[in-house]
């Protein structure tokens, strides 16, 4: 039996994810198209459609980013503790 690995994504959900990502902006933009306003503020919706996606983007980068300094300083914590566990040894006798 195949067990999930922590922190992994599967193809299926990553699939989805783009999928639905492409959809909602596919219907946004299709709305904003048909929208019975002027050009104008089409475009302005239009924008404001690529500046949300675009700060999507780079809020998911920030979050990722940040998840992953805290990985490695945990890691390195860790190391450092396994390594002292390592070198302590309660049963020696410091000469005198």
């Amino acid at each position: 039996m195949n067990t999930p690995v922590p922190g992994r994504t599967t193809n299926a959900y990553y699939i989805q994810a783009i999928l639905s990502f492409g959809l909602a902006s596919a219907a946004l933009a299709i709305g904003i198209a048909y929208l019975p306003v002027s050009a104008w503020v089409r475009g302005f919706l239009a924008v404001g459609l690529l500046y949300e996606i675009t700060s999507a983007f780079t809020l998911a980068k920030v979050i990722r980013d940040r998840q992953e300094d805290g990985a490695i300083v945990t890691r390195v914590d860790q190391a450092r503790l396994d390594k002292l566990l390592a070198e302590h040894d309660p049963f020696r006798v410091d000469a005198p």
